[in-house]
């Protein structure tokens, strides 16, 4: 069996894979949390050198995806919280909340969605997160005026989120203007940004899986509620933002933009300024939208080779 081969073979499972070693490995995840941000740095610039500056824009689906994103955090909170309680819509609010990961364009190019559409929505979605977060949590039962203002609110968040995309996005453009055969070179090395993914969804669970530990075991049945709900929620964005995108002709980008989520900044914000059993949710939600992504890749790379070996 060649490298190539066993590579295919493996890369469906990767997503799953990786969980398990954050599950069976959380006590070690700590030594090696440090590397994260350089591993999504890398993995962006290789996803960024995939397109070109022309092709950096947001379209109509943006701004619906927006809507979605600013609107239905909201709607959700509202109607949740008479029926299963502040923490439980606490939890469901900020899954919604919550921008696209950082990482969403790497799973659009494997699943062959348009990488340029998703990173445009992507700035959109984090910058658009930073604005709207302080005010949010002022009407959802947030701290945020803890000796915080609102502009510390978000120069905070938006301090956290913003090196992670533009710095990449500045790297690849800046190849693509003074080093255009580098630039190409590193946009066709997109099976390493899955493998650097794979790494740090490692790190993402086994941080979500010491959290859940170290809570109370009082609070089992509420965080299995919180957690079954983040469930529910992230099935629901995947699914209208696949609607939405079908409209423009893209069901891969607009599932991706609405569903894969930054679960990292989403925790630290439930952390800070949500009730703290709030962050269940987006510990959960890591879970859930990497078992879709799983599933997806899965049946993709199953279509693609079924495609290749009906070749002549």
């Amino acid at each position: 069996m060649t490298l190539s081969s066993l590579q295919q073979k493996i890369k469906p499972w990767m997503l799953l894979i990786a969980m398990a070693c954050g599950i069976f490995f959380h006590n070690f995840i700590s030594m090696i949390e440090w590397i994260i941000p350089y591993l999504i740095l890398t993995m962006l610039t290789i996803t960024f050198c995939r397109i070109s500056p022309r092709e950096f824009r947001p379209g109509p689906m943006a701004w619906r995806l927006m809507a979605i994103q600013a609107g239905g955090c909201l709607v959700l909170y509202y109607a949740l919280r008479p029926l299963a309680g502040e923490d439980v819509a606490q939890a469901a609010f900020i899954c919604v909340l919550c921008p696209t990961a950082t990482a969403a364009p790497v799973v659009t190019g494997m699943l062959g969605g348009n990488v340029a559409r998703l990173t445009s929505f992507s700035v959109i979605s984090n910058l658009g997160a930073a604005i709207l977060a302080p005010l949010f949590f002022s009407m959802t039962g947030g701290h945020t005026n803890a000796g915080i203002s609102f502009a510390g609110t978000s120069l905070a968040i938006g301090s956290r989120v913003a090196p992670l995309i533009l710095l990449p996005l500045g790297i690849a453009f800046t190849f693509y203007f003074a080093a255009p055969k580098l630039h190409k070179a590193i946009g066709k090395m997109q099976p390493l940004s899955f493998y650097l993914w794979s790494i740090s969804l490692i790190v993402a669970v086994g941080r979500s899986v010491s959290f859940a530990i170290a809570e109370p075991a009082d609070k089992i049945p509420e965080m299995a509620l919180i957690a079954a709900t983040a469930g529910v929620v992230c099935l629901a964005q995947f699914a209208i933002g696949r609607h939405i995108g079908a409209r423009f002709g893209d069901k891969i980008s607009g599932a991706q933009g609405l569903g894969q989520k930054n679960t990292i900044l989403a925790i630290w914000l439930a952390l800070t300024y949500l009730n703290p059993i709030s962050s269940i949710g987006p510990a959960a939600y890591v879970a859930w939208q990497n078992i879709i992504n799983s599933a997806q890749i899965f049946r993709h790379s199953r279509q693609s080779a079924e495609g290749s070996s009906a070749k002549p």
